[in-house]
């Protein structure tokens, strides 16, 4: 392939990302999922969940110190919305295990709920996307995405260490 005909790819792909990130960006899932579920939840709510949802499932125990700081916002804003969560029933706390005097927030069968609604949403929008394409495109694109991804992420994780090397 020419030097060229690599150029014009790889700027194909980053045009491509950058119409990717705008969606994303408009967080279309989340608001059909809200709007399915016909809940009066912010977007940032929403957010607040899937991130509980991820910690517990790795293990980690979420305080709401924890919300603020992975959230990027400030405690006080964490702690208001944390406390309609578990009002709304989306949230509930606990004791911690590894510290008696922390309070640790787990997702209710309600909080699960939504987030499985949002993937639901996600899959039936994936779903409908690709339902005109042959299935050996839809398995080599599911093959290209995630190596895309995978290789995304060690290439920007070795330059991010690079620069603070450098640095």
């Amino acid at each position: 392939m020419t030097d060229q005909k690599m150029k014009s790819l790889i700027e194909r792909i980053g045009l491509t990302m950058a119409r990717y990130r705008v969606l994303a960006k408009s967080r279309l899932i989340t608001r059909m999922t809200l709007g399915r579920m016909g809940a009066d939840l912010d977007i940032a709510y929403l957010d607040m969940m899937e991130l509980v949802g991820r910690c517990a499932r790795k293990g980690q125990e979420v305080t709401v110190g924890t919300v603020a700081e992975l959230m990027r916002i400030d405690p006080s804003r964490a702690s208001r919305a944390v406390a309609q969560l578990v009002d709304q029933g989306y949230f509930h706390r606990d004791v911690s295990q590894e510290d008696a005097r922390r309070s640790v927030l787990f997702l209710t069968d309600k909080g699960q709920k939504v987030l499985h609604d949002k993937v639901e949403v996600k899959l039936g929008l994936i779903s409908r996307i690709v339902e005109d394409w042959p299935e050996e495109d839809i398995a080599r694109f599911a093959d290209l995405y995630g190596r895309f991804l995978d290789d995304f992420e060690r290439v920007a994780a070795d330059q991010l260490r690079e620069q603070q090397d450098e640095g």
